[in-house]
């Protein structure tokens, strides 16, 4: 069955006209929203913690509030890490609408508020959010309605995925759960064989005396694959491809079945329902009861010190101009 797709024609705004609005958290994409909420007509309340966020809502404007003066609003936004949503001293009316930017907490029952729930959750990273608003272009959004209790909810999910900027594009409704399980599986399993084949393909190329530093350029610094992606997205996949020379053409569909003997499929179906399963949510709540020992630990290994001097010695070296392009 194909995916319904909302557009900003199928939202009317208007359904919020009188409602008042918050915004929990002021970070990527709290900041994004609440600006953008602001410039569609909304008089935002933004609530966060007495910290370095609420001095940034101050210089943009707001008159940053508490936490719990979220409760009695018509419409929360709660835009907060995971992992974080469970203990905020919020609680919600039977006629309110909480919205979420991802189906995680409520996919995995880690978040129920009382009445009206939907997600609202851009395809985007946050400060992205609001640089595509500025720019009139919109963004993706997946969209869907979690627990409908007056009978509007997704009138009201939809008018606020529109004010956003979350429908210009196109809004694919999914369910909390399919959100959450389709992004935890790009974090986790397509992103773990991308990982995997790439240090498997850098050290190939290092064993046949090619440059580190001219491997790393090729696959990224040079912005040919993340031009080349572009090209997919807004041409799509046979239309990039005869920008490809005769000779890169030939390779690629030669040497498309060249591992085809090395089925991933088992192990990313086992992952996949690691995930759905909901034990990764348990999982990681006792990575964060714990105090991230391991988040800490892999940090520095995949992404600590010592790459990121590697990275910004190749970039001095690069000259900063050659990457702007």
């Amino acid at each position: 069955m194909a995916a319904k797709i909302f557009h900003d024609d199928d939202a009317d705004v208007g359904v919020l006209s009188g409602s008042s609005v918050a915004v929990v958290g002021y970070g990527n994409q709290g900041r994004s929203w609440s600006l953008n909420l602001r410039d569609s007509g909304f008089d935002v309340q933004v609530c966060v913690r007495a910290d370095e966020s609420r001095e940034k809502a101050e210089s943009d404007g707001f008159t940053p509030l508490d936490l719990d003066d979220a409760s009695d609003v018509d419409v929360v936004c709660v835009l907060v890490p995971d992992d974080v949503i469970p203990s905020l001293p919020i609680t919600r009316k039977d006629d309110g609408l909480t919205i979420v930017a991802s189906g995680y907490t409520l996919a995995f029952d880690r978040f129920d508020p009382a009445g009206d729930v939907g997600m609202v959750a851009p395809r985007m990273l946050g400060p992205e959010v609001r640089l595509c608003y500025e720019e009139g272009i919109g963004f993706i959004t997946a969209v869907g309605v979690h627990r409908d209790v007056t009978g509007n909810a997704q009138a009201r999910t939809l008018a606020l995925a529109k004010a956003i900027g979350g429908l210009k594009q196109g809004a694919i409704e999914l369910t909390p759960h399919q959100e959450a399980l389709l992004d935890l599986a790009e974090e986790q399993v397509r992103s773990a064989v991308m990982t995997h084949v790439g240090n498997a393909y850098v050290s190939s190329l290092v064993e046949m005396g090619i440059p580190l530093e001219a491997i790393i350029t090729e696959m990224t610094l040079s912005g040919e694959s993340e031009r080349t992606m572009r090209l997919i997205r807004e041409i799509g996949y046979a239309g990039q491809f005869r920008f490809h020379s005769p000779t890169s053409q030939y390779g690629q569909l030669t040497r498309r079945d060249a591992f085809k003997e090395f089925d991933v499929a088992p192990k990313m179906k086992e992952m996949l329902e690691y995930i759905a399963s909901g034990d990764f949510a348990n999982e990681w709540d006792a990575e964060r009861d714990a105090g991230y020992p391991n988040l800490e630990r892999l940090r520095e290994q995949h992404a600590g010190e010592a790459t990121a001097a590697f990275e910004k010695d190749l970039r001095s070296k690069l000259g900063e101009g050659s990457l702007k392009h």
